[in-house]
Parts: C-alpha cells; structure tokens; sequence
C-alpha cells in the first residue's frame, strides 16, 4: 500500500512540473533534456534530498545550462555553436555521487543522447537499470555502484562501445553476465562485484584495453576464460570457480591478483610467481595441492603479499621464498605443510618478513630462540603444529599436544 501512495504521490509530482515548466524563448540547454532533468527529479522521494545534496540546486525556473553558481549542481554542458542560429547545449556530465537518493532511475534517461559521463554512485536507487540506457552511445563513464539496482544486466549493453569505465558493484543484480560486453573494446575499467550474478564467464578477450576487472561476491561458475593481456588488477574472489588457473600464467601486467574462496584445484606453480609486475596473491581458500616456488635470482620480483592459507598444500615449506626480496607478508597457514621450518625463514622474520603464519600445519622442529629478540612487531601464528618453542615466544602458543603429533595428521 505504501509502495502504491508512493508511486501516485511521484506521477503527481512529475505532472505537476511537467504544466509548471517554463518553456525558454531564448533557452540555451535542449528542451528535450530538460525534460528528463525533471523526470530523474521527480522519480526521487523528496524526503530524501537534502539540502547540501546536488539535487536540490536543481530550480527548473532557471536554465540548467546557462546559469553559473550553485544552481544545478553535478551537470555540465555542451557549448551550443555561436554560428548556427538556435544552436542549444546538451547535457554532457550528470554527477550525484553520495546524494544519498532514494528512488527509481527513469527510462527517459536514454534521451540524453548527448551524455558522456553518468554518475550515480552511492545513493539509494532501486529497480531495473532502464533499457534504454543504451541510447547513450557517447557515454565513457557509467557508474551505478552502491545502490539497491536489481534485475538482469542490460543485454544490449555492447552498444555502448564509447565506454572505458563500467561500475555497476555492490547492487542487486542477478542473472548472467551478457555476452555483448565483449563489443566494449574502449572498456579500461569494469567492477561487477559485490551482485548475486550467475552463470559462466564470457568471452573477455574483446575487452583488448581492459586493465582492472573485479568480479568479486558473486556466484560465477565453471573454468577461467582467457583474459585480456593487458589486465593489472584481476579480483574473482568468493565465487564457484573451478578448474586450473593457468590462463593467469599470460598476463604479463598483472600487479594484483585475487582468486580466493572458489573452487580452483591443481598447482600454484612457476607461472604465477614469473610474473614480474605482480605484487599481491591471494589464491587462500581453495583445493591447490602443489605449491611451486621458482627461485627468483636474475630479476627483481615486486611480490610483496602472499597469501595461500587454506587449501590442501603438502610436502616441505618452500626455501624459495626467501628470494622475493619485497616480499613482506605471508600467509601459508591451514595446509598439509610438514617438516622443519626452513632456516633461512629466520633470517627473513622481524626483518623484510612482518607478517609469517604458518598455524595448522604438520610442522615439527626446533624454533630458534633468539626469535624473542628480533620478532618485535611482527604478526603471525605458528600454533598448532608440533614444535619446539623458545619459552614466551607468542607466535608459538598453542602447539598440538606430543599424543596429536605422534598420531599423525590431524588437519
């Protein structure tokens, strides 16, 4: 019922400045974008404009493109040619970021065939994004991120060939991804994660200029597809991913890479770590069982973060890792990791080493005591394995009882 006085309460808000609105002999913005101007205003709950919000500077009694000061905030304009007689200015730039907006995005949206650069980032928008978003053949930046959108994603979104960011994150945006997003070829930057989307990848290789992709807290299933080469920062963390990872291995720009909580399985191996731009992994909370370090001695590895706590690693700890001379936090906790703690770990620890866990292993060994001179400030746990610590080193409390180690594993 509420929803129902609200609806009627807009459409005569929306009549209301429809009969209202001036008509300019002289106006300098388009009549028809004016229109929408006041659409997008009336498809919004007054209650929620505040005062300091951009939205509220919007006075329909002026022209949005001719006046100056604080009227009509987040618009800007096209300059309408002096030449051509009743040439008028288009809205290029709609910003109400963090307005704080409660409401429906309007249809009559895609009217503003002008507009370059749509944002509407952290506010309360619900509903579908309006089909008719793809009118906006000359937008480079959409950005819908931080809002209650729901439905599917528009299927024809691949018009849009103009675009070189896409955020559409933290909605409720269901279905699968549409295959038309591979015609965004001029796309640098595309953030879908945090929605309840489903299915399979598409193909991604179209995006050819693609550097940074989160996919992130969805429910993506199925194998990794090839990726476009040029991509930095990959995120396709806390979906239903499985299979290998080696389509990774191709992507020489990689800086940050995050595939934890999926289903992935096999190696960790070489191809990851020859990366030579890549500084943060996080690959922890999946099915890996091989974990391979290559020695990195004849270039310099920018690997700084390492994190694969939580899969099915087994054999020794690698030595290798003491020759990423960046690396300073590691995380390979919760594995089948047995043996001693390599020596050369000690060296590494309190120093370039701020961060080692190593809890719930199968470890066993002597841990040195000068540790409790050097580990000032640094973070890990090495509990729940079977060693043999230095007494009031914190790292070490907490260790398997001697009936546990005996026994065997107990992961």
């Amino acid at each position: 019922m509420a929803r129902l006085v609200n609806s009627i309460f807009f459409t005569f808000l929306y009549i209301s400045f429809i009969y209202t609105l001036p008509t300019f002999v002289n106006a300098t913005t388009s009549q028809s974008d004016i229109q929408v101007l006041v659409a997008i205003k009336t498809s919004i709950d007054p209650f929620s404009i505040t005062p300091d919000s951009f939205l509220s500077s919007w006075d329909f009694n002026l022209d949005p493109c001719e006046i100056t000061g604080a009227s009509f905030l987040g618009i800007l304009c096209t300059v309408p040619d002096q030449v051509v007689t009743n040439a008028t200015s288009r809205i290029i730039e709609i910003d109400l970021e963090g307005d704080g907006l409660e409401g429906f995005l309007t249809s009559s949206i895609g009217n503003l065939t002008e507009l370059v650069s749509l944002n509407l980032g952290r506010n309360k928008f619900r509903g579908p994004v309006p089909e008719s978003i793809t009118n906006l053949r000359k937008l480079t930046s959409l950005q819908l991120y931080e809002n209650f959108f729901s439905g599917s994603l528009v299927d024809d979104i691949g018009v849009l060939t103009k675009l070189e960011t896409l955020d559409i994150s933290n909605n409720r945006l269901s279905g699968s991804i549409p295959s038309s997003i591979t015609s965004l070829r001029s796309l640098t930057r595309l953030d879908l994660s945090n929605n309840e989307l489903t299915g399979k990848f598409p193909q991604l290789n179209g995006l050819w200029q693609l550097s940074s992709f989160d996919i992130s807290n969805n429910q993506i299933y199925g194998n990794l597809p090839q990726f476009p080469l040029k991509i930095k920062t990959l995120s396709l963390s806390h979906n239903l991913l499985s299979g290998h990872i080696t389509p990774v291995h191709k992507l020489r720009h990689l800086s940050t890479l995050d595939l934890s909580d999926n289903r992935f399985s096999g190696g960790i191996n070489k191809g990851i770590f020859m990366l030579p731009e890549l500084s943060h992994v996080n690959v922890s909370v999946n099915r890996f069982t091989v974990f391979e370090v290559v020695e990195f001695s004849d270039k310099k590895s920018q690997l700084h973060t390492l994190d694969v706590h939580a899969n099915r690693l087994h054999g020794h700890l690698p030595v290798n890792l003491v020759t990423y001379p960046n690396l300073t936090e590691i995380n390979l906790g919760h594995n089948l990791f047995s043996g001693e703690i390599p020596s050369e770990y000690w060296s590494r620890l309190g120093f370039s080493w701020r961060s080692l866990n190593l809890e719930y292993n199968n470890l066993e060994g002597s841990v040195p005591r000068e540790l409790n001179r050097t580990l000032e400030g640094v973070q890990g746990s090495f509990e729940h394995n079977c060693l043999i610590c230095p007494k009031g080193l914190q790292l070490c409390h907490g260790q398997r009882t001697a009936s546990e180690c005996h026994g065997g594993d107990h992961n």
